[in-house]
């Protein structure tokens, strides 16, 4: 048994070292390349509207706001300044999403983004995206990148595609630290160890971001609401919980099996949902020496194993906001074959660590 653990261990190893990171050598070039453009464009911006000024920097080799959805997509989160004169409102009604209310009719005259707040006294996501929208497409025409980038068209997102190769997604949005988000209240859970009071304390700290973006877990409900309400995203958090012992060497593999084996029509799983299960298994898993490099074998595992259960029963929760499903929206058709395929790529690994070599 132990033989045959160490022997998975081994050849996820290799994998790792070759297949993980060429991967990630070649998504740091992208990377690269693509802000290159990003920056170029948003420098227009904010000539035009000194509101929108440009967030991305480089701090430590990793662009800050910036995640990576799959080797081609990329979003760029651009903080807003000046969220002062509003109160943050997250009642559960939106799912995933809160209000940002005027905490005093009286101060819709001191907000930096006045125009963009309703009769009701909410801070539009929907009027931001929009402005920021019309910004970028003149920006688009007068950067020094214009031959090679297109608005993409048919959304209210603002998403760029540059040399016909990646998909960048700007998405305005305001950094929230020192508060943390009633939907999130009950985390963490009372009865698991992990992560532990310092962790969670650090974690809180980061706090969380509001993000102007469609939100799929409101499709349908077109209410004004809607348009006035801002996603919730804990990007920072996430990151800061999945670090120690084999847990982002873990992720890195899911990343490239999914890379490499599950871009499936209909795109049914991305790395947000690895990132997600690498966090359930770590409250399966609370103690450290769970995550030793020698059991990288069976979190690996526990992951797929867990991941094939989610795709069957269609539901994926999100680790903080357990009401909101991942997986809401995704055809039915594209789930079960992921599940399919899922299961394959477990069974393969598991039965012959060997087969690593060529997936």
């Amino acid at each position: 048994m132990i033989a045959a653990q160490a022997k998975l261990v081994y050849h996820l190893n290799k994998y790792y070292n070759e297949k993980c990171q060429s991967r990630k050598a070649a998504i740091s070039k992208s990377i690269r390349e693509v802000c290159k453009v990003v920056t170029d464009v948003l420098k227009e911006v904010e000539v035009q509207e000194p509101r929108f000024i440009s967030s991305l920097s480089e701090i430590d080799n990793r662009f800050e706001g910036l995640e990576v959805t799959s080797p081609t997509e990329f979003e760029v989160v651009l903080y807003l300044n000046q969220m002062g004169v509003f109160n943050f409102v997250d009642d559960g009604s939106l799912p995933g999403c809160a209000v940002l209310k005027l905490s005093d009719g009286r101060k819709r005259s001191m907000s930096l983004w006045v125009e963009f707040i309703t009769a009701s006294g909410y801070l539009s996501a929907r009027k931001i995206r929009s402005r920021f929208q019309t910004l970028v497409a003149q920006a688009v025409d007068k950067c020094s990148y214009r031959d090679v980038i297109k608005m993409v068209a048919d959304t209210s997102e603002v998403k760029l595609r540059i040399r016909d190769r990646y998909v960048v997604q700007i998405t305005p949005a305001f950094k929230c630290t020192g508060i943390w988000p009633r939907s999130a209240a009950h985390w963490p859970l009372p009865h698991i160890p992990w992560p532990g009071p310092n962790r969670v304390a650090e974690v809180k700290a980061e706090g969380f971001n509001l993000l102007s973006k469609e939100c799929y877990s409101l499709n349908g409900k077109q209410s004004s609401a809607e348009s006035d309400a801002w996603v919730l995203q804990f990007a920072e958090a996430e990151n800061r919980l999945i670090l120690g012992g084999c847990r982002k060497k873990c992720l890195s593999v899911l990343k490239t099996l999914r890379d490499r084996h599950l871009e499936l029509p209909g795109t049914p799983l991305n790395n947000y949902h690895m990132k997600t299960l690498v966090s359930y298994e770590c409250e399966k898993h609370p103690r450290e020496s769970d995550w030793d490099e020698n059991c990288l074998g069976d979190r690996l595992n526990g992951i797929l194993l867990q991941l094939i259960s989610c795709l069957q029963c269609r539901r994926c929760p999100h680790y903080f906001l357990p009401n909101l499903d991942l997986f809401q929206g995704k055809p039915h058709s594209g789930l079960e074959n992921a599940a399919k395929q899922t299961w394959r790529l477990a069974r393969e690994i598991l039965t012959n660590p060997k087969s690593l070599e060529k997936l």
